[in-house]
């Protein structure tokens, strides 16, 4: 089956071949943010030791993640030669033939990566646990709450690149179709160039990412462990017809083993019960693995019935 990649550069195609024909309804798509209305979160003020400056960080988390489930990351500390590298490394691997990609080929999604994309993973999973923290005194719960409830000292961190070449017709494709994420939050950073949207109060917003900034959405696990409370986001990604795209994208999760349920203290039998069952992680990512992306469909399948 020829490749995306070598179908998009190939001079022949000047309009696209009906079985990548997607409706994306944009007719509902806002031109962009217009009143700069995403949230940003400082994440220098989290970690400056300074508790006033924390709180407030830690409330416009909770907002963020109450009102939209996405928000944007900046001084965050990631090195930008680091991330220039890994894009630089993406693209090489990307040029490659189909059969040189063999070579680093893994059998599973969760098999070991190499040492460039190990070092990203391993700075951006900083960021992650201290948002992590963050988020659950948000929620009225102790900073190592969530930490240790889940244990996320074992926790699963998934490291993918996505290329987006140019489409000829991008209005009748898709990249991502709509979904939510596995995990509590995906890390997401971009080549410069955007596609990202996501669902808010029923419309959808294209994402306009501040330079060097990480893109934050929440997942299905945080609305789990939330019971209901921080909701993950719909979000899905576009094409354009110019340019290549590419994402570096890194959901974070619980560990495998972790069962993962509404936290205890959110939860009142009478005014605020459970709402979702409790389910092992890896038993989560294998349903996920064997349902079509589009939707919620696994989160479906944990609700409490009449939820």
């Amino acid at each position: 089956m020829t490749s995306i990649k070598v179908l998009a550069q190939s001079s022949a195609l000047n309009s696209l071949p009906s079985s990548y024909a997607y409706s994306t309804n944009r007719q509902v798509t806002t031109a962009s943010d217009p009143d700069g209305s995403l949230p940003v979160i400082d994440f220098s003020l989290l970690t400056s030791g300074n508790p006033d400056q924390r709180a407030k960080v830690v409330r416009d988390l909770g907002k963020a993640c109450e009102e939209w489930g996405f928000f944007l990351v900046v001084n965050h500390g990631m090195p930008e030669t680091l991330v220039e590298k890994v894009f630089n490394a993406s693209h090489e691997f990307f040029n490659l033939t189909e059969e040189e990609k063999k070579e680093f080929e893994g059998k599973h999604a969760l098999d070991p990566i190499s040492e460039l994309a190990f070092e990203y993973s391993e700075r951006t999973r900083k960021v992650a646990r201290e948002l992590l923290k963050g988020i659950s005194e948000s929620l009225g719960l102790e900073e190592s709450y969530m930490d240790e409830a889940l244990d996320l000292d074992s926790g699963v961190q998934v490291f993918a690149v996505n290329l987006y070449p140019p489409c000829p017709q991008p209005d009748l494709a898709i990249g991502v179709p709509p979904h939510t994420d596995h995990g509590l939050v995906t890390l997401l950073m971009q080549n410069g160039v955007g596609g990202l949207q996501v669902q808010h109060n029923g419309k959808w917003l294209n994402v306009n990412a501040l330079p060097n900034s990480i893109m934050v959405n929440t997942g299905d696990h945080l609305e789990i462990f939330s019971n209901g409370k921080y909701k993950s986001v719909m979000h899905r990604a576009v094409l354009n017809k110019n340019v290549t795209r590419i994402t570096l994208v890194t959901p974070n999760g619980p560990s495998l083993d972790t069962s993962v349920s509404p936290a205890s203290k959110l939860v009142d039998n009478k005014s605020n019960p459970s709402a979702y069952m409790s389910m092992k992680y890896k038993e989560y990512l294998e349903l996920q693995q064997n349902t079509p992306l589009d939707g919620k469909p696994c989160l479906d399948r944990v609700k409490v019935q009449g939820e």
